[in-house]
């Protein structure tokens, strides 16, 4: 039958949040365990402009198959969707403008701001790798914090054609933020924009790398181990770490790039040993998707992430 899919028969019907989430409201009057903000950009270079807009609306599509699910179990994670009594809610895209990239930038970092001051925990999707900076930016509060990135790239450039809050420079930003403890950097590969002098700077600024190539090798447990026990985590997820046959919805596509599993076991190992304070998936690119499958991806691994956010607020 024409239109009909696995939610459909389960009670799923249209939903403009993700997995037919409560809508946030004002932002500044949120009672949440974590608040999900979706935008198209932040910080464009001018030759490629917001080519992941949409994203975030793609994303809530994928799991838009789940909006009657929210009781069930996640056999992902072994669990509910969602425990008992955990709310989540869904605040939206934010209106960005590629003409105005500091006033994105400043309307990111106060409805960040707002979220974290309501003691909920911020879910950005998006949209390109330049949002996360306002994001680390707003979470000053919330440090010292360790940043786990998971990415096919590095994002040490310090400015590419004299912009220095673009996609590439992400974590040399967070690098310069005096809240920020340490860096992780998880699953590069192949030839992005990183120069040789933009990895020395990065090693140089203490940060530890762990390459697919090792991941593949040597699995996860390194990456892991770098995590200190109770530490205050970002997890940046730049959708690009996965290998395409998973995710063919990025700019880049590149072999070798990690399943499912090693990214859901990466972030689930976090969650078992220390406090994940916010999360962002970003690189979403809805023109370069397959019948959807990157989306249901995205939106998989989207909802063992709330889940495991919403069970730590229970047990603080």
């Amino acid at each position: 039958m024409a239109g009909a899919s696995l939610g459909t028969m389960f009670g799923a019907g249209a939903a403009a949040t993700f997995m037919g989430l409560p809508a946030a409201g004002d932002l500044a009057a949120v009672k949440a365990d974590a608040v999900i903000l979706g935008a198209d950009g932040c910080t464009p270079y001018p030759s490629v402009g917001f080519y992941c807009a949409g994203g975030a609306a793609a994303i809530r599509a994928g799991g838009a198959a789940y909006a009657a699910s929210t009781g069930h179990m996640n056999f992902d994670r072994g669990a509910r969707v969602l425990a008992q009594g955990a709310v989540v809610l869904d605040a939206g895209d934010l209106a960005v403008s590629e003409g105005d990239a500091a006033g994105n930038r400043d309307s990111l970092r106060a409805a960040v701001g707002q979220i974290v001051a309501a003691g909920a925990v911020p879910i950005l999707l998006g949209g390109d790798d330049s949002l996360p900076i306002p994001m680390l930016q707003a979470l000053e509060s919330r440090g010292p914090l360790t940043i786990l990135q998971i990415d096919a790239h590095i994002d040490w450039r310090d400015d590419v054609g004299g912009e220095r809050w673009g996609l590439s420079s992400t974590m040399r930003r967070g690098s310069e933020m005096a809240h920020v403890e340490r860096i992780i950097q998880v699953g590069q590969r192949g030839i992005g924009s990183a120069r040789p002098e933009d990895h020395a700077a990065a090693l140089a600024a203490g940060v530890q790398f762990v390459p697919a190539r090792e991941v593949a090798s040597a699995g996860i447990g390194r990456a892991l181990s770098l995590i200190p026990d109770g530490a205050q985590v970002v997890i940046c997820l730049d959708v690009d770490a996965f290998d395409p046959a998973v995710m063919p919805a990025v700019i880049g596509r590149t072999a070798g790039g990690l399943g499912y599993w090693q990214v859901f076991e990466l972030i689930a190992g976090v969650a078992a040993k220390a406090r994940i304070v916010a999360f962002d998936m970003v690189e979403f690119m809805p023109a370069r998707d397959m019948d959807g499958q990157g989306a249901l991806v995205a939106a998989q691994l989207l909802a063992g992430v709330i889940g495991m956010v919403a069970e730590q607020a229970g047990k603080a």
